[in-house]
């Protein structure tokens, strides 16, 4: 990828996307193209084409999903699997069809079997069955990975699949009922310290070991691989370590400074036991993150209480 590349990033409100096009110029990368919903409908498979024709871009982030937490995904199948097989078919296809030399397709770690070993690595792939909270996401993402993979195959084309572990950070959302669980702990614990509650509930019992990145750092990793990697096969992107949902309950009462009690409510499904990406293959080609836990959730917070301030509906959609 050379700097004058014209560069589309599909989904560029969300947090991943966002972060993209932060990193992508913050690199010198200026020849950034992106299209709000209202300009471009990524369902609408006429109008993708149409664009891909007209602006004709030398490289592709694919960014843009339906995503959410265990209850968007429960109570959502079909919008999950429909939703977000329409947007990565038509990207793919018409990237494919009109010239695209390179793809970064992001997928999510929920491809991998529930019970997958730990640390996951990328040859898990569809080993095993999948946690059934998430399904319907984690089936759309393996089958845009296959079709990445197939356009490699079949027609050559330089279509890369990235695996993100569980990010957070600026442009995450934080709704209660939506979100994932790193945003969710941060609204419900500052909701308790504003109104003086001395206990905040907990989905689960607060052992599963989840690993984090801030999304900051995805991007960085996003665009080292687009300088650096030209395999269809699947790469994971991580930090390479995990917590306990209780340890990260905690620690995010660590950085708001509250001082209740957490109350973990067993009743509820705790998902998948453990989530720890293998990073062997990314750390061996010179990427590392650089972002802490704790500088990440509080570089979060902030976000959040500035939009949350202003008004907008990032904070809470």
């Amino acid at each position: 990828m050379e700097i004058p590349s014209k560069i589309f990033v599909a989904g560029h409100r969300g947090m991943a996307g966002s972060a993209v096009v932060r990193r992508l110029r913050a690199g010198g990368y200026e020849n950034v193209v992106v299209r709000a919903r209202s300009e471009l409908d990524l369902f609408d498979r006429s109008a993708v084409e149409q664009f891909f024709r007209s602006e004709r871009p030398d490289v592709v982030v694919d960014a843009a999903a339906r995503v959410g937490g265990i209850i968007a995904n429960f109570e959502k199948p079909v919008e999950f699997l429909l939703d977000n097989l329409t947007i990565q078919n038509n990207l793919i296809r018409a990237a494919a069809e009109n010239g695209v030399t390179k793809l970064l397709f992001l997928g999510s770690s929920c491809i991998y079997p529930k019970l997958a070993p730990q640390p996951i690595p990328e040859s898990a792939l569809l080993t095993g069955a999948l946690e059934p909270t998430n399904d319907a996401y984690a089936l759309a993402k393996i089958a845009g990975i296959k079709l990445c993979q197939a356009y490699a195959r079949e027609y050559g084309k330089n279509f890369l699949s990235a695996m993100p572990t569980n990010l957070y950070g600026p442009n995450d959302n934080f709704d209660p009922h939506t979100s994932h669980v790193l945003p969710a702990l941060i609204r419900k614990v500052h909701e308790a310290k504003l109104a003086g509650a001395k206990d905040v509930p907990i989905w689960g019992t607060g052992c599963p070991r989840r690993e984090f990145l801030h999304v900051d750092d995805l991007a960085d990793a996003c665009v080292f691989l687009l300088e650096n990697y030209d395999s269809p096969e699947v790469i994971n992107i991580g930090c390479g370590e995990d917590v306990t949902i209780r340890e990260l309950a905690e620690t995010v009462c660590e950085v708001l400074e509250y001082r209740g009690e957490l109350v973990f409510d067993t009743s509820k499904p705790d998902g998948t036991p453990r989530k720890l990406l293998d990073m062997t293959k990314l750390f061996a080609l010179g990427w590392k993150p650089k972002i802490p836990l704790r500088d990440g959730i509080r570089n979060a917070y902030a976000w959040f209480m500035e939009h949350r301030a202003a008004g907008t509906d990032q904070a809470s959609r």
